[in-house]
């Protein structure tokens, strides 16, 4: 019977992993679609989120049931507990890369960004992408030291999310309200998904270490939230 529970668990990891390199590899295609107004790739990210949806929901089912009939307790109740809050982050930034390709499919055939921007907003991507990296390293070796390079990133993501405002106030701002919004908001969506990716990472050091260390704040303050899914 343990032998059937540890399999049970190793699974739920192996499908964490999983959701984790999906999401990686939806916010590479959502960068080429944002950047590039790729209307073939952003479809795809679209459709693709059903499957990170689909195996989240999967997980969520499956640990249910460990926790239903195995009742788990100490580290392995910490390990099933932490899957299911890890899978909504992961699920989150699965759906967040979906709203940057559906920016992307809404200006088509024109670019989201005007040109002044792309550079700024390729660097933002490369700090996500880079930080998914670091977390899918984090759930496949446990090692938590990795944690701290997460958490440095996030806090480059942070000043980036931050400078698009202030690029936005600047007296030679010359786009339309449309694009400001939309600049706005596919700020706000790279900058949520690094919070994810850093809420994965707290919760993986928990399950190593037992300990629960409140996490600083450490998103701009100042700006309101734009959008109905800015939040989430």
């Amino acid at each position: 019977m343990r032998k059937v529970f540890q399999a049970e668990l190793h699974q739920v990891g192996e499908e964490l992993i999983q959701i984790a390199t999906l999401v990686q590899n939806a916010l590479s295609s959502a960068r080429t679609a944002f950047l590039d107004a790729d209307i073939q790739v952003a479809e795809e990210v679209i459709s693709n989120d059903a499957r990170i949806d689909f195996l989240q929901n999967d997980l969520d089912e499956r640990s249910i049931d460990i926790l239903a009939l195995q009742a788990p307790v100490a580290s392995d109740l910490r390990m099933i507990v932490g899957a299911l809050r890890m899978s909504a982050s992961l699920e989150r930034m699965g759906d967040l890369a979906r709203h940057l390709a559906q920016l992307a499919r809404l200006r088509f055939p024109e670019p989201v960004l005007p040109e002044s921007m792309r550079g700024h907003f390729e660097q933002m991507f490369d700090i996500d992408l880079k930080l998914i990296s670091r977390m899918i390293s984090v759930l496949e070796d446990r090692d938590i030291s990795e944690a701290d390079e997460i958490f440095a990133l996030k806090s480059e993501l942070n000043l980036k999310h931050q400078r698009v405002f202030e690029m936005l106030a600047d007296p030679s701002w010359d786009s339309s309200v449309p694009t400001a919004v939309d600049v706005t908001l596919a700020s706000r969506y790279l900058e949520r998904i690094g919070d994810h990716g850093v809420s994965v990472a707290r919760k993986v050091s928990y399950l190593v270490t037992g300990d629960w260390a409140p996490a600083s704040d450490t998103r701009p303050t100042g700006h309101g939230h734009i959008g109905t899914d800015a939040g989430e």
